[in-house]
């Protein structure tokens, strides 16, 4: 009896509507989230958009610790609380909204692998340049992250987690790694994104999938975050038609979406 209780909530759970009170929890826009954070953001708002899913960007000082896996964003919907892009994606099949249902079996496993390497490449190039390069570490990195605390807790704060990001490092070998190697790592990634896309509008054609989600995600915000150097966003801006496709996802998902949000209030009022 208990099972089969436990398999109805499962099934009831499913077939929840989303609803419109669904929130993403960030840190602080303005004086806090780092480079890194705010891309596997925008990715989960970029993915959320193109499956029509509406959700209220909420900014929090300690949203890395309201997150139940000490990692931002995190998405409240209901009663249940989900963090990170892959974690949301099965979280929203199980609702229902896929966007990778059209793909079959040898493209579902050519886009995990794409998405593997941008987690791999894009997002461990950007954490290395944020907590391993001193310049960017002292100058921007530990200010910003420490920001919404006073002292002595904002050094502590942010001491704990360079360290924690250079253990990281350490362990996937990235500690020896100079900064050129790892702008050369982006430029490669840059490069197999390039090829794989093409002439054509998304990644596997003409519709976008959770893979043009973490790709926008990722080089929108390199394209757009200011740095001690540019030499990061010059990698991606060597591929013309990856910045097409930011463009496309830019106008398309978020100009569009938003000025009909504002056209569909005005004729409510």
């Amino acid at each position: 009896d208990s099972l089969l209780g436990e398999v109805l909530v499962v099934e009831l759970n499913t077939a929840e509507p989303w609803p419109e009170n669904a929130t993403l929890y960030q840190p602080l826009r303005e004086d806090q989230i780092l480079l890194s954070d705010c891309a596997s953001s925008l990715a989960v708002q970029a993915y959320l958009r193109m499956c029509g899913l509406p959700v209220r960007v909420c900014c929090r000082a300690n949203a890395e610790y309201m997150s139940p896996s000490g990692k931002v964003p995190f998405i409240h919907v209901g009663n249940q609380v989900v963090s990170e892009l892959g974690p949301i994606v099965q979280f929203t099949k199980a609702k229902g909204h896929s966007l990778s249902d059209g793909l079959d079996d040898v493209q579902r496993a050519e886009m995990k692998a794409y998405m593997e390497l941008v987690n791999n490449m894009l997002l461990t190039a950007e954490l290395y340049i944020q907590w391993c390069d001193d310049t960017t570490s002292s100058e921007i990195t530990r200010p910003r992250y420490s920001s919404p605390y006073s002292w002595p807790l904002n050094h502590i704060l942010a001491y704990q987690k360079q360290w924690e990001v250079r253990r990281k490092m350490n362990a996937i070998g990235w500690a020896g790694k100079t900064l050129e190697q790892v702008y050369e790592d982006v430029s490669q990634c840059c490069q197999a994104l390039s090829q794989r896309l093409g002439t054509q509008p998304y990644f596997f054609n003409k519709q976008p999938t959770e893979l043009d989600a973490l790709v926008f995600g990722h080089l929108f915000t390199i394209l757009t975050t200011r740095l001690t150097s540019d030499e990061l966003s010059e990698k991606i801006k060597s591929y013309s038609n990856l910045l097409s496709f930011c463009r496309r996802i830019e106008q398309t998902y978020f100009e569009e979406q938003d000025r009909d949000v504002k056209i569909t209030i005005k004729e409510k009022l």
